[in-house]
């Protein structure tokens, strides 16, 4: 362990993570292998992973299922380019599987290794879009405040949390960010779009992004009527809408796709993430056919954009794999399920406590919002960092979880894999309810 740990600090440079925190005490935790919800570290601790790692690991830790499905075609062929129209029959075969499951008119496939180039790419796309039609002004994306779309160039840009946008500097041009329904009505949200649109002059606008639940930004879940405003929106001004699904599609919300909830369809969506389970990196770029024909008819010569494993075939046998897992367990129906339980026992748990402010949920992804006054929405002061406290209690006690401390909130989220069963589920919620308590007691706050 010491040795892992050492070479770890002298070696490896850890994503989103603290570099001098991590010099200082080393790893939080070194994993060693996983089986259905649960990780263990090299010390042999058992954890619940409440987050599926970073939201992807859909149909659980240790599917053997998907190990042979890489091994078969590593053996087979493990790699070959898309590049200059060469193909490969695993990319057809997702590209055909992912066009027949998501909504209606959506059919063609750009492939990615994750979310940051899925949306990087959905950029550059519709800007191509509307280049090839001679608009050439029509670039600027209008996203939502405390959203995340990647860490890449322009997924930075879109992406609508602060603190990412000064890591290298300062962001691209031609962004801009409007407020999202957090804490506002869907008019004062959808007035906050239009109004930008207004200013920037829509002739200037190619798309909006949004996710169907912001996840990073604290499991934000909009009203009812919040994305079928969007969407008249977008077509009163001829603005195209991108649908962030990296995070809610394939199950993740109790539907196939998060946008599926509000009944809506979007022009463009993003994935990743779940499409494998975390198993092979892989994203992609969903375009509807009415767009998909405009590049078809407008789009000459060679398109000046790719990936070296775009289309990776393990990848693709790996996701198909895993798309086939999906629905033959039906965790889409389990993710509703199972969602809906842990809604109602968390429920039960801001009965018992005093901190507790709102409990969301929609499928398996939702949030515990701590506050000092839940009646009144009186948040903690940051200093605080009462979130923080609650992951670290919680890591305790074996589940992991992350928080979301953004704009003075103190937020728990919660998505754990889709397999996850009703004695599973009682089992998070008791964990859940003791690192809370430890928490309040810590802070001199009596349970009335």
């Amino acid at each position: 362990m010491r040795s892992l740990t050492e070479l770890d600090k002298k070696h490896f440079i850890h994503p989103t993570s603290s570099i001098q925190e991590q010099q200082h005490k080393g790893a939080k935790v070194i994993m060693k292998e996983g089986d259905g919800i649960y990780l263990t570290d090299v010390t042999g601790k058992t954890y619940i992973d409440g987050v599926s790692s970073l939201w992807n690991v859909n149909v659980g830790h240790g599917r053997v299922e998907l190990a042979e499905a890489a091994a078969q075609q590593m053996k087979k062929m493990a790699f070959s380019s898309a590049f200059s129209t060469f193909s490969h029959e695993p990319a057809i075969r997702l590209a055909e599987k992912i066009a027949s499951i998501t909504p209606e008119g959506l059919n063609a496939v750009f492939f990615t290794s994750g979310g940051s180039e899925s949306n990087d790419s959905a950029v550059k796309l519709v800007r191509h879009y509307w280049k090839i039609q001679g608009k050439p002004n029509k670039r600027k994306i209008i996203s939502l405040k405390r959203s995340y779309h990647g860490v890449a160039a322009a997924s930075t840009s879109v992406t609508g949390i602060p603190e990412f946008w000064g890591m290298a500097g300062h962001m691209m041009t031609d962004f801009l960010h409007v407020d999202t329904h957090y804490n506002n009505t869907t008019e004062q949200a959808v007035q906050s779009l239009c109004q930008a649109i207004e200013e920037a002059g829509p002739e200037t606008i190619a798309a909006f992004f949004a996710e169907p639940v912001q996840g990073a930004g604290g499991v934000i879940i909009p009203p009812e009527d919040y994305f079928l405003r969007i969407r008249e929106v977008c077509n009163a001004y001829g603005i195209l809408f991108v649908a962030d699904e990296v995070i809610t599609g394939f199950g993740r919300t109790g539907k196939m796709f998060g946008i599926e909830n509000w009944d809506v369809i979007p022009d463009v969506m993003t994935f990743a993430k779940g499409v494998t389970s975390g198993y092979f990196p892989l994203g992609g770029v969903v375009v509807s056919d009415p767009i998909h024909e405009v590049l078809k008819e407008k789009s000459v010569g060679t398109l000046f954009h790719g990936f070296t494993y775009s289309g990776h075939p393990t990848a693709a046998a790996v996701a198909l794999k895993n798309i086939a897992i999906i629905k033959e367990e039906r965790l889409v129906e389990n993710s509703k399920r199972m969602g809906d339980a842990l809604l109602h026992g968390l429920k039960k748990v801001k009965n018992r406590l005093e901190i507790v402010g709102d409990v969301r949920f929609v499928g398996l992804l939702g949030a515990v919002e701590l506050m000092q006054n839940p009646a009144t929405n009186k948040p903690f002061s940051s200093n605080l960092q009462v979130a923080p406290k609650v992951i670290e209690a919680l890591h305790e006690l074996g589940v992991i979880c992350r928080s979301v401390t953004y704009d003075h909130t103190n937020i728990i989220c919660l998505a754990p894999p889709l397999i996850i069963n009703q004695k599973q589920v009682d089992k998070l919620v008791e964990v859940i309810y003791e690192a809370i308590l430890k928490v309040q007691q810590q802070l001199g706050i009596k349970a009335e």
